[in-house]
């Protein structure tokens, strides 16, 4: 599934194609929709914006009608793709909803969790109404993923499964799990209300900075002088990409204690035993 920052760059890219633009067509697979397919062609796509894992894409009143909000989730499968509007892609997935514009289109393929919502009623969706804070895409503070750690439907609970939680933090998913336990050198058994002073600055300052960097520099979590030395030895993308996710038994770039796989919360995870002793 992909991860908060994976979802702004999407959201950026649909942004760019169709962002603004008037929707020559809208296509709808859900047979509870298709009578909206005509309301919305015609239309200014007025935004696209990210929310924790979700797109929305916002589209403008029209005469007597006001404004609609097209919602989705893509959960494990979704996927979006760009294109020009005369070319849909060739794939074998299943078209869900489309805005096709003059110039370029955005079709979503595959994904199952789609809503057509005004925008006053947004925070009806469950999903939405349940993200915490969200820092790729809203301006948070290292304070206010502090005052997640106190709260008391968080604070007992073992980090490896609250990372995942998006009620906590918005847009972690697996690989930002571990990557911010390493960075935070943390176990992930630990719970917040057992974590010192120091200790959850770490933590909440390895949120922050690596959901940042995740983004800008499209889903490397590594240093990235560390990114540029390994690049120059000739390995690739993957090989550079992350500090311990997905590198079980290799060595610690930090300490080269052998990187260790678990799992959590049913889902894979990776640390390394020396850097995370605390």
């Amino acid at each position: 599934m992909p991860e908060g920052p994976e979802i702004r760059r999407m959201v950026d890219d649909i942004q760019n194609a169709v962002g603004q633009c008037k929707a020559d067509k809208v296509f709808f697979a859900f047979d509870r929709f298709k009578s909206f397919e005509p309301t919305l062609a015609g239309r200014r796509v007025t935004a696209v914006e990210a929310r924790g894992k979700a797109v929305l894409v916002f589209f403008s009143a029209l005469g007597d009608d006001g404004p609609w909000c097209v919602y989705s989730h893509n959960q494990l499968y979704g996927q979006w793709r760009i294109s020009k509007a005369d070319a849909q892609p060739k794939t074998g997935r299943q078209l869900r909803f489309a805005v096709v514009g003059s110039d370029k289109a955005a079709w979503l393929y595959s994904a199952s969790d789609i809503r057509l919502v005004r925008p006053d009623d947004l925070e009806q969706v469950v999903y939405l109404a349940r993200l915490g804070p969200d820092p790729v895409n809203q301006t948070i503070s290292v304070e206010n993923v502090l005052a997640q750690f106190d709260d008391k439907r968080f604070r007992g609970r073992g980090l490896g499964g609250l990372l995942l939680d998006q009620g906590f933090v918005a847009g972690v998913g697996n690989y930002l799990r571990s990557e911010i336990l390493f960075e935070a050198g943390l176990m992930p058994s630990v719970k917040p209300k057992d974590l010192s002073s120091e200790a959850r600055e770490r933590l909440a300052k390895a949120i922050l900075v690596l959901i940042e960097r995740t983004y800008r520099l499209k889903g490397i979590t590594n240093d990235p002088e560390r990114v540029k030395k390994l690049k120059r030895e000739g390995r690739t993308f993957s090989q550079r990409r992350f500090m311990v996710f997905n590198r079980d038994s290799a060595p610690c770039y930090e300490c080269e204690t052998p990187i260790v796989k678990i799992s959590v919360a049913s889902r894979r995870l990776y640390y390394c035993p020396l850097c995370q002793a605390d």
